[in-house]
């Protein structure tokens, strides 16, 4: 199982560079199958970068810290 206080923590790390941008990331949900649910607020919403974002960013980094992670989706 994929601790929660872990993956808050790297969040975290990641949080300043999408902040920066006037946006955040919300840790909603990690599923059974360890596939992670986040969503993405503030200017992310919508925005057309958002899934590069998601994939190329913050799910690289989750599962260079946590490789049990199998994927990581944004939610509405």
């Amino acid at each position: 199982m994929i601790n929660k206080e872990t993956l808050e923590s790297i969040l975290d790390k990641i949080r300043p560079a999408i902040q920066a941008d006037g946006g955040d990331v919300e840790l909603v949900n990690i599923r059974e199958d360890n596939v992670v649910e986040v969503r993405l607020k503030g200017a992310c919403n919508g925005c057309p970068m958002a899934t590069l974002t998601l994939k190329a960013g913050i799910e690289r980094i989750i599962k260079e810290e946590l490789p049990e992670v199998k994927e990581v989706v944004s939610v509405g």
